[in-house]
C-alpha cells in the first residue's frame, strides 16, 4: 500500500513537471516577439468611458484626442456628450 501511494505521488509530480514544461514551451511559441507576428500590446486593455463610466476593450472603443489626452468612449453618443460638456 505504501509503495502504491509513493508511486502515485511520484507520478503526480512528474505530471506537474511535464505540464509546466509543455505550457512554457507553447507559451514561448505563441508569445509576442516571435518573428513575423505583429505585437498587439494594449489592444485588449479595458478603458473607462468618462461619460457613462463603463469599461470597454480599447480595440472596440471610439477614441477622441491624441497622445496623453486621448479619451475612449463606448459609443458616438457618449463621445458627443463629452464634447458638448467640455
Amino acid at each position: 500500500m505504501v509503495r502504491f501511494l509513493a508511486l502515485a505521488v511520484l507520478a503526480f509530480l512528474v505530471f506537474l513537471i511535464l505540464r509546466a514544461s509543455i505550457n512554457s514551451f507553447l507559451g514561448g511559441l505563441r508569445g509576442p516577439g516571435r518573428p513575423g507576428v505583429p505585437r498587439r500590446a494594449g489592444l485588449d486593455e479595458l478603458v473607462k468611458d468618462p461619460v457613462c463610466e463603463t469599461y470597454i476593450p480599447r480595440r472596440k472603443a471610439i477614441s477622441r484626442g491624441s497622445g496623453p489626452a486621448t479619451r475612449y468612449f463606448c459609443s458616438a453618443a457618449c463621445a458627443d456628450k463629452y464634447a458638448a460638456r467640455s
